[in-house]
C-alpha cells in the first residue's frame, strides 16, 4: 500500500509537467533553474541556421538570396541550402533533446552560442557583422525567454506531439484529398492567377490571416467543452471537486515521480494560469496538425506548379502581369510570384476546410484528439497528487 506521506522528488516532478507542456503547473523556481541546459535544443536549431548562412555566403559571395532568371550551379547550390535549412534545424534541435544529462547539454549549448558567434561574422543577412551580432544576439536572448518564462516548454511539446504524430498526419492527409482535389478547379481558374499576381503580399496576408482567425477560432472553441470535461473526469475542475478513482490513469503514472503518491480525497482549484495553460497547449496542438496537414497540401500544389508553369503558360493565365521572380522572406527567388501568392491562398483554404473536418472526423477524434485528452485527464491527476505531497508548496 502506498505511503500517505511520501514525497515527491521537485526536480523530477518539475521536468515531467514542463516535457508535457504545463509550466504553469511547476513551481516559478523551477522555471528559472538550468535555463541554460534547457535552451540547448532551440540553441542548436538556430546554430544550423546560422551554419547554412555562413555557406550561403560562401558559395554565393553575398549576404542576401538574390536569383532571377535561371540559376547557375552554385546558385543552385543556394536553393539546395536554402530547402534544407528548416529540416536541418529540426534535427539538430531534435538531436540535443534526446541528451538526457543536464550537463551535456549545457556543452551542448555553449557549442551552438559559438556557431551562432562564428555565423554572425561569416555569415548573416547583412553585410555589417555589427548587425548580424545584434541580430543573432537578440534571437539568443529570446529563446532564453521563452525558456525562463515556460513558453518554450509549450512550444517544444506541440513540436514533439507533431513529430510523434506524423503517421495521424498523413492519414488525414490522405482523407483530405477528396477537398484537395475539388480544390485543383480553383488552382486552374485563371482569374485566381490573375488576382494573385496583382494583390500586394501585405493585402494577401491580411486575407490569409482572416480566413486563419475564423477557422482557428471555429477549431478551438469546439475544444474547449471536451477540454472541461476532461478536466471535471479527472476532479480537477476549477471549481474544485472530488478525484475520482481511475485505475487506467493510475497505470499511466507508473514510472513517473508520482508513482507511488496516493490520490487525495479533494484537488485544489485550477489557477487561471493552469487553466489558460491547459487550454493553449490543446488548441495549439491542434492548430498545428491541421496546418501541417495544410501546408503538404500547399506542398502539392507547389510543386504542380512549378512542373506546369511555363512562360507561355504563366503569361495566359496572369493575362501578362505575372512575374516570372517571386519574392519570399526578403530573397529573390526564380519561382513566380503568383504561384507563390496562389500556393498561400490555397493552403489557407485548405486550412479552414481542415479545421471543420478535425471536429466532425470521427477518425481524427479516435485516432488524435481522443488520446490527447486522455493525457491530458492523466496529467491532471498526477497534479493532484504532486499537489497533495506538498509540491509546489
Amino acid at each position: 500500500m502506498s505511503d500517505p506521506h511520501v514525497a515527491v522528488d521537485d526536480y523530477a516532478a518539475d521536468r515531467w509537467f514542463l516535457s508535457r507542456g504545463l509550466p504553469a503547473v511547476v513551481r516559478p523556481s523551477a522555471l528559472l533553474r538550468r535555463v541554460w541546459s534547457r535552451s540547448a535544443p532551440a540553441l542548436a536549431g538556430l546554430a544550423a541556421v546560422a551554419l547554412n548562412s555562413i555557406l550561403i555566403v560562401a558559395i554565393s559571395g553575398q549576404h542576401t538570396v538574390d536569383i532571377a532568371g535561371r540559376p547557375d550551379l552554385a546558385q543552385s547550390f543556394v536553393l539546395g541550402l536554402l530547402a534544407l535549412v528548416l529540416p536541418a534545424a529540426g534535427l539538430a534541435g531534435w538531436l540535443v533533446a534526446r541528451i538526457g544529462s543536464p550537463a551535456r547539454r549545457s556543452v551542448g549549448a555553449g557549442i551552438a552560442v559559438a556557431v551562432i558567434a562564428l555565423g554572425a561574422l561569416y555569415g548573416g543577412p547583412s553585410p555589417r557583422p555589427l548587425v548580424n551580432v545584434t541580430l543573432f544576439a537578440t534571437a539568443v536572448a529570446v529563446i532564453l525567454v521563452l525558456t525562463a518564462t515556460g513558453i518554450g516548454a509549450i512550444l517544444g511539446w506541440v513540436a514533439e506531439l507533431t513529430l510523434s504524430n506524423l503517421a495521424l498526419t498523413a492519414g488525414m492527409f490522405v482523407r483530405a484529398l477528396p477537398v484537395v482535389l475539388l480544390t485543383f478547379l480553383v488552382f486552374f481558374n485563371s482569374y485566381v492567377w490573375l488576382m494573385t499576381s496583382l494583390i500586394t503580399r501585405g493585402r494577401l496576408w491580411l486575407g490569409i490571416g482572416f480566413l486563419l482567425l475564423v477557422a482557428g477560432s471555429f477549431l478551438v472553441t469546439t475544444t474547449l467543452d471536451q477540454v472541461r470535461q476532461r478536466l471535471s473526469a479527472s476532479g480537477a475542475d476549477p471549481s474544485g471537486a472530488p478525484v475520482p478513482d481511475g485505475g487506467e490513469d493510475a497505470a499511466a503514472l507508473a514510472g513517473s515521480p508520482f508513482e507511488a503518491i496516493p490520490d487525495p480525497a479533494h484537488t485544489d482549484r485550477l489557477s487561471v494560469g493552469e487553466r489558460l495553460n491547459t487550454v493553449f497547449v490543446v488548441a495549439a496542438s491542434q492548430l498545428v496538425h491541421v496546418l501541417t496537414v495544410a501546408v503538404m497540401s500547399g506542398g502539392v500544389f507547389f510543386v504542380l506548379g512549378m512542373i506546369l508553369l511555363s512562360p507561355p503558360v504563366l503569361d495566359a493565365w496572369t493575362r501578362g502581369v505575372g512575374r516570372p521572380d517571386g519574392e519570399l522572406l526578403g530573397m529573390t527567388l526564380p519561382i513566380p510570384d503568383s504561384l507563390i501568392q496562389t500556393t498561400m491562398l490555397l493552403t489557407a483554404i485548405t486550412f479552414m476546410y481542415l479545421s471543420a473536418k478535425a471536429v466532425t472526423d470521427n477518425q481524427y477524434r479516435a485516432q488524435f484528439l481522443d488520446p490527447m485528452l486522455d493525457d491530458l485527464r492523466v496529467t491532471m491527476r498526477a497534479r493532484a497528487r504532486y499537489r497533495a505531497s506538498g509540491g509546489r508548496g
